[in-house]
């Protein structure tokens, strides 16, 4: 659900990168919204099991914390991430 994965976009720095074909979709909602600015971008396939999307969040805009605020106490989730050198990160 998007709005979950907002939940869970406040408790990681940002900006992340996301590869999940499922999360690309909640970015991709997130972001039709106004809840989120990214980026999603289409890559070249390098073979045929990897993922051909990408999206980059950079920040939650104020309606978007307006929005987790509405949402209540909602536990922070336990997921772990990889980093990159240049300091992006994949959920």
């Amino acid at each position: 659900m998007p709005l979950s994965f907002l939940n869970r976009l406040q408790h990681v720095q940002l900006p992340v990168r996301v590869a999940n074909p499922e999360e690309i979709r909640h970015v991709s909602v997130l972001l039709a919204t106004g809840l989120i600015e990214a980026e999603i971008t289409t890559l070249k396939p390098t073979s045929p099991y990897v993922c051909s999307r990408m999206a980059t969040v950079i920040r939650i805009t104020e309606d978007g914390r307006s929005e987790i605020a509405k949402m209540g106490n909602v536990p922070a989730p336990v997921k772990t991430f990889m980093q990159f050198s240049r300091g992006l990160r994949l959920m």
